[in-house]
């Protein structure tokens, strides 16, 4: 389907006034309701009003026992706006009992929206998305999916809910959670045509799963469309913060795309906005993973100047891209840096530094790093870590602290496997002992037959 680009009119504030400029040509005059209606309608809401917890859902169930119809839910919905918790049970009530339509589930979320029960009405929303598949509306049939048929009848129903902008929001983010991007697209220049603005977050959200599904060039032209948004509603102290660049810095990153990447941060800086610590930490991680640590210390060094404390993240970039280039050294003194200010490594780190210093043949420092880890931060060697340091020992004939070391992997729940057998058959051999390598072949051979 394609995206059509809309008109823009001028950016208005997102207001009630500006909301009801869009919305009144689409909405429709409910006619005026029958005595039967009206009885049904003040009966239930009488009873929801007043029965307690308890006793109204039974009542509610001898009276109307084959439910309502979606004329009647919206009806007495809107009766409850001022009470979002009851509406909610209510609508949970008739699940069973009513057949909802895409009016009906409209007229619910919007209720739910204004009543700050923001998760509730993402929900329904979720619900609405897919029971428009399975509806075949010959009125709405020209909007081609599923979330546009559910932003139509939000539309139409907005007025008479009183509802809150951020609804369609709520809408756009549940179809990125689905990965609908193109329809959350035509939604958000739908609104913009009509001088009605997402919340940053929401467009922040937008870029990154466009980049996400897309790519990144697809979702930098999203990004150039929203910032001519964001630079008018400056004036309105809604400007998008660092994030709302960093989003799209990321992305380039991830397709190892820094000079983009970095004229995106001069960008951002011609414009004062000041970067964060994601922000650094985005730009330090792409120019690591491409081998340019020399470049992304130059940005650490600029974020300590500037007064931004450093996350565990930080380092944890650094020591990767100094072992993706073998430099052991480098990658030791910031993982030291790191030990000093009390960040507890990950895992993976500890075992990445292990592997490397003992690749080095420098096991000792490797067993310090680990017992340290141990003692300081509570982390343990994976599997592949203790097979680097037991190698390490039995080659450098240390045959005793291997041997410890292969008991307290056992007890880590690790067995011995084929290169741990081997490692310390080849080290009994170096240093004259063939009898205890003789010894370990063959219970290496009973090991693997009985397994």
């Amino acid at each position: 389907m394609a995206v059509h680009l809309f008109i823009r009119f001028p950016i208005a504030i997102r207001t009630r006034k500006s909301l009801s400029l869009f919305f009144s040509p689409f909405s429709s005059s409910p006619s005026s309701p029958s005595s039967d209606e009206e009885s049904v309608v003040t009966t239930v809401v009488s009873i929801l009003s007043h029965h307690r917890s308890k006793s109204r859902w039974s009542r509610l169930r001898s009276l109307y026992p084959n439910g309502f119809n979606p004329t009647d839910f919206s009806k007495i919905t809107l009766q409850l706006k001022n009470k979002p918790h009851l509406a909610l049970q209510f609508f949970r009530y008739t699940k069973s009992l009513c057949n909802h339509n895409l009016s009906s589930y409209s007229t619910i979320v919007h209720i739910l929206a204004r009543g700050r029960l923001k998760s509730h009405a993402q929900e329904v929303i979720r619900t609405a998305i897919r029971a428009s598949k399975l509806q075949d509306n010959d009125d709405e049939h020209h909007l081609g999916s599923a979330p546009l048929k559910v932003f139509s009848n939000l539309v139409k129903t907005y007025k008479d809910c009183g509802s809150a902008p951020f609804v369609f929001d709520l809408l756009i983010k549940a179809c990125l959670e689905s990965k609908k991007v193109e329809p959350s697209i035509e939604i958000m220049r739908l609104l913009q045509s009509r001088g009605i603005n997402l919340k940053v977050s929401t467009l922040n959200s937008l870029i990154y799963c466009v980049c996400q599904c897309r790519g990144v060039d697809a979702g930098y032209e999203i990004y150039r469309e929203v910032k001519e948004i964001w630079d008018e509603m400056g004036e309105l102290n809604c400007a998008p913060n660092a994030y709302s660049y960093t989003v799209l810095m990321a992305a380039f990153c991830e397709e190892g795309r820094l000079e983009d990447a970095e004229k995106l941060w001069v960008e951002m800086r011609n414009e004062e906005m000041e970067p964060d610590v994601v922000s650094y930490n985005t730009l330090i991680s792409g120019f690591c993973k491409t081998g340019n640590v020399r470049r992304a210390e130059e940005f650490f060094r600029e974020m300590e100047v500037g007064g931004i404390e450093s996350t565990a993240t930080t380092y944890e970039h650094l020591i990767k891209g100094y072992f993706d280039i073998g430099d052991i050294d480098s990658a030791i003194l910031v993982y030291k840096d790191m030990c000093r200010k009390a960040f507890k490594p990950e895992a993976l780190t500890l075992d990445m530094m292990i592997r490397l210093l003992c690749d080095k043949l420098r096991v000792h420092e490797a067993l310090e790093f680990l017992r340290y880890a141990m003692d300081k931060f509570d982390l343990f060697p994976k599997e592949k870590s203790y097979e680097a340091l037991i190698k390490g020992l039995c080659y450098e004939g240390k045959m005793e602290e291997a041997l410890k070391l292969q008991v307290e992997m056992v007890g880590k729940g690790f067995r011995p496997n084929v290169d741990i057998y081997n490692a310390f058959i080849d080290g009994y051999i170096r240093h004259g002992n063939e009898e205890m390598a003789e010894a370990l072949r063959k219970e290496m051979l009973q090991t693997q037959i009985q397994s």
